[in-house]
C-alpha cells in the first residue's frame, strides 16, 4: 500500500470518528431537558392588551414598556367600540393570528370584549381584568351598572343617556342612525382619573378619547370565558366610572385572583406598575 493511500484512509477514519462524536454530542444536547430535575426554558406568552371606551391603545404605554423590558411580547390592538358582539368577534379573529400562549388583558369595557372573545380559544391561558366588566351570559353592561350605584357617569339613573356623556348622532352605512357617546370634557378628569393628573393632561386625554356606540350598553353578553379560563382582577378603589362594589362582585363571581389598588378608573395610566405586576402573576401561573 502506498503512503498516499495510507494517509487518505487515516483521514477518512478520523472524519468518521469526528462525525460520530458530533452526533453523540448533539444527542446529549437534545436529551438534556429530559434529565430529571431539569426544565426546558419556557417561552413567555404574548400579552394582548385590550382598551375600553373613551380611551385608546396608547393608554397602555406604561404597561407595555414594563412588560417589554421584562421580555414579554406585547400587542395592543385597537378596539372598534361599535358593538359588544362585533368587537368580540374582531378580537377573536385577531387572536387567531398569534401563535403560542396568550395572556388576555381588558380594561373597562374591554373586559366585556375579552370575556366573549376568549371563549373556546385554547391558546388563551389567563384573563386579566383591570377595573373591567366581566359579564355573565346574557348580562348587559347597563344591567351590571344599575345593580351597583356609585358611578359618576350619571346623576339621574332614569336618564336614557348618562348625564356626564355627550350623544353624537351619525349616519351608518346602512342608512340607520347611530349614536356615539363621549365623556363631556369638563367631566373627564373626575370620571376617568378621579381628579388625578393635572388639568392640562386630563384635557388632552378628553380631546383624544374614542367614543363608544350607545348600543353596547344594552347588548347581552355571550358565553363567558372566565368560566373555563383562570382569571385575575384588579379592583380600583377610587373608581368614579364604575362602582368598586361592582368590580368586587364580578371578581368574586369569576373566582378571580384579586388585588385592590387605591387608583381611579384609568389605573393603567396612574399605576402601570401595579397592572404590570398582576399581568406577570397571571403569566407565571401557567
Amino acid at each position: 500500500m502506498s503512503k498516499h493511500r495510507h494517509v487518505t484512509r487515516r483521514r477518512v477514519g478520523l472524519a468518521v470518528v469526528g462525525a460520530a462524536g458530533l452526533a453523540l454530542a448533539a444527542g446529549l444536547a437534545t436529551n438534556a431537558s429530559a434529565v430529571p430535575g431539569e426544565k426546558a426554558h419556557a417561552v413567555k406568552p404574548t400579552v394582548v392588551l385590550v382598551h375600553g371606551a373613551w380611551s385608546d391603545s396608547a393608554s397602555w404605554s406604561g404597561v407595555i414598556k414594563r412588560l417589554q423590558a421584562d421580555g414579554y411580547r406585547v400587542t395592543a390592538p385597537a378596539t372598534p367600540l361599535r358593538s359588544l358582539s362585533g368587537d368580540s368577534t374582531y378580537l377573536a379573529d385577531y387572536l387567531k393570528t398569534i401563535q403560542g400562549p396568550v395572556i388576555l388583558v381588558g380594561h373597562s369595557y374591554g373586559g366585556g370584549v375579552i370575556t366573549d372573545a376568549a371563549t373556546g380559544n385554547p391558546n388563551v391561558k389567563a384573563l386579566v381584568y383591570v377595573a373591567a366588566f366581566a359579564p355573565d351570559k346574557d348580562e348587559t353592561l347597563a344591567g351590571i351598572t344599575a345593580k351597583f350605584p356609585g358611578s359618576h357617569l350619571s346623576d339621574d339613573p332614569k336618564a336614557p343617556i348618562p348625564t356626564a356623556l355627550n350623544a353624537v348622532t351619525f349616519t351608518q352605512p346602512d342608512g340607520h342612525t347611530g349614536i356615539d357617546l363621549y365623556i363631556k370634557p369638563d367631566k373627564y378628569r373626575d370620571i376617568f382619573l378621579s381628579g388625578r393628573l393635572n388639568s392640562a393632561t386630563a384635557a388632552e386625554l378628553a380631546a383624544t378619547q374614542r367614543p363608544l356606540a350607545a348600543q353596547t350598553f344594552g347588548e347581552p353578553s355571550g358565553t363567558p370565558a372566565w368560566k373555563t379560563i383562570p382569571s385575575w382582577y384588579l379592583v380600583a378603589h377610587d373608581d368614579h366610572a364604575m362602582s368598586p362594589a361592582a368590580e368586587k362582585f364580578m371578581a368574586a363571581r369569576a373566582h378571580s385572583h384579586t388585588v385592590e389598588v387605591n387608583a381611579p378608573h384609568a389605573v393603567q395610566l396612574i399605576d402601570p406598575g401595579a397592572v404590570t405586576k398582576l399581568i406577570e402573576r397571571a403569566a407565571a401561573h401557567r
